[in-house]
């Protein structure tokens, strides 16, 4: 590929890659913990299971995959030199984002509401810890985002050098991963 950048593996650069697997770690931790809790309080996080608004996690879910699809073509567009285009991807990407902050973020506001924190039992501490640690992630990773969008309007990137762009873009599709497995395991499975 003369005159572009090479396709490496992993995209990006490899010190996002160790923090997205360390993330990966204490995510992995925190599920494990949910799981083995779960086993031996079944009845009491089914019951509190079915007080969550399924919906909402839906609708949440299907912004994190548009928003990773939006990534992923933010990625194309740079790499093929278009900066217009992978600033609009990633607009849009930040969009997707947003809903999934605000509709998170009515779901609390419902919760608290009704007086419900981490200390109301042991499903709720999971259910507000597991999904406001995500809830952080989805912020940095808009931050980040967000700086090689406006990195990208400037013409920052290009086809010859764009590990910038794959390095926001693999944290964010991190970030999509760990909902992926957070939403059946706390909203679906029984």
């Amino acid at each position: 590929m003369t005159g572009m950048e090479k396709n490496r593996w992993p995209p990006g650069d490899l010190v996002i890659w160790i923090f997205i697997m360390a993330e990966l770690l204490v995510f992995g931790v925190f599920f494990t913990a949910y799981a083995f809790t779960r086993a031996h309080n079944v009845e009491l996080f089914d019951t509190y299971q079915l007080t969550l608004d399924r919906n909402a996690a839906l609708i949440n879910t299907l912004a994190l995959i548009t928003s990773s699809y939006f990534v992923v073509r933010a990625v194309a567009d740079i790499r093929a030199d278009d900066s217009r285009g992978c600033f609009r991807w990633l607009l849009a990407a930040l969009g997707m984002g947003l809903l999934f902050l605000v509709v998170k973020g009515l779901e609390y506001k419902h919760h608290f509401s009704l007086g419900i924190d981490l200390s109301t039992n042991t499903f709720y501490m999971f259910y507000l810890s597991l999904t406001f640690f995500h809830f952080l992630h989805v912020v940095l990773g808009m931050v980040i985002l967000l700086a090689v969008a406006l990195k990208a309007r400037k013409g920052g990137y290009s086809a010859a050098e764009h590990t910038g762009v794959e390095t926001g873009a693999s944290y964010w599709h991190m970030v999509d991963l760990v909902w992926m497995i957070l939403f059946p395991l706390v909203y679906v499975m029984r």
